[in-house]
């Protein structure tokens, strides 16, 4: 594995869309008890389940911190690979690597600064050491190069790739001043072009309301094939993600794809609100340093939130009324997937979902 000191757009690597084709899907294993409550066993269920759906379509590979890897093999199946990979947390979208590709099908990784969303101005928690090293040694595993791109601080999780040179990303996330507080909006764009190989970045104001990510992208909207768009959505006028769904239909309504393309938008509405119980918020540790899992907070729950297998959708629900009209649009809009639903709640109640904690390893020729 070679470390590159060049521009994946300027090497011919651009970020495929993730409904192209899968090596594999890469995963880690959550444990920390100041995010995951009772011990992050409930969480541990709910990712098994997310990793046994995934690998009925795809290989599957989970890091897993020395304490716990003997718990995680007897609880995932043998199908699984499990390695140890020490971690600070479970979030393998943002702290790992993002994969580029070029015509000849080669793959490479990015190796993003991470400062567990927003270091010491609105960071998650601290230290996240660890997790900045899981990118570098994700690409290790699977041998390839990687570019590290040094002092610019992104997480997967921000990013959407229809495959096509468009990216789409929220202003909310990116434009914080936890993460590249020096840079301008167009100095971001320009390198989010440079390192995903795109030719237009389409910007989102903000994300799912609530979303202590500052607002990613993956919760709120995403590709299910070049000019076709999935979009969170309420038509509850009192709800505050009203509003913010509103304000993001226009955007999308009133912008073209680099190609030219007017965008097809497919509304996707969200759940009722989720909010943490006494019971939920008294089995997560207080400690110092980390966000508080504080009874009557709302998390922010997104069907968006998918993971787009070889054949398959990993998708949340939520035991909520709207759950299978969720699923049947995600079934109309991927004709030729099975659509998998995945109870979700306990992923969500450490902050993210499905896409949060995963990442897809693009086929390559190697």
């Amino acid at each position: 594995m070679k470390l590159l000191d060049t521009i994946p757009k300027n090497d011919g690597f651009h970020m495929p869309g993730e409904y192209e084709s899968h090596a594999g899907c890469w995963m880690l294993w959550p444990e920390r008890p100041d995010n995951w409550r009772d011990g992050a066993r409930p969480a541990q269920q709910a990712f098994t389940a997310v990793a046994t759906a995934i690998s009925r379509f795809e290989p599957v590979t989970v890091g897993v911190n020395q304490r716990q890897y003997d718990n995680a093999k007897n609880m995932l199946p043998d199908n699984i690979r499990v390695i140890e990979m020490s971690s600070d947390d479970a979030w393998m979208r943002d702290c790992g690597p993002t994969f580029v590709k070029n015509a000849e099908g080669i793959v490479r990784g990015i190796d993003w600064v991470f400062n567990a969303w927003g270091g010491l101005v609105d960071g998650l928690f601290f230290p996240w050491d660890k997790d900045d090293q899981v990118g570098d040694k994700v690409c290790a595993v699977e041998r390839k190069d990687c570019y590290r791109t040094k002092n610019f601080v992104l997480e997967g999780g921000s990013i959407h790739s229809d495959g096509d040179g468009t990216v789409i990303t929220t202003e909310e996330c990116l434009l914080s001043k936890g993460r590249n507080p020096s840079m301008s909006k167009n100095e971001i764009d320009h390198n989010l072009c440079q390192y995903l190989g795109c030719d237009k970045v389409i910007w989102l104001k903000r994300g799912i309301y609530k979303d202590e990510t500052n607002g990613h992208v993956d919760n709120i909207c995403c590709f299910a094939r070049p000019g076709v768009v999935l979009l969170a959505w309420t038509d509850d006028e009192s709800d505050p993600q009203y509003e913010i769904s509103q304000e993001n239909y226009e955007i999308l309504s009133n912008t073209v794809d680099s190609k030219g393309r007017q965008l097809e938008i497919h509304k996707i509405h969200t759940p009722k609100p989720v909010i943490i119980t006494k019971q939920e918020s008294e089995g997560v540790d207080s400690v110092d340093g980390t966000l508080p899992r504080a009874e009557g907070t709302r998390m922010a729950a997104s069907y968006v939130n998918f993971y787009i297998a070889n054949g398959g959708i990993v998708m949340p629900l939520f035991n909520d009324e709207k759950d299978e009209a969720a699923m049947a649009k995600i079934r109309e809009l991927f004709p030729d997937r099975e659509v998998v639903g995945i109870l979700a709640r306990e992923i969500l109640l450490g902050g993210g979902n499905i896409h949060c904690i995963t990442q897809q390893l693009p086929s390559s020729i190697t």
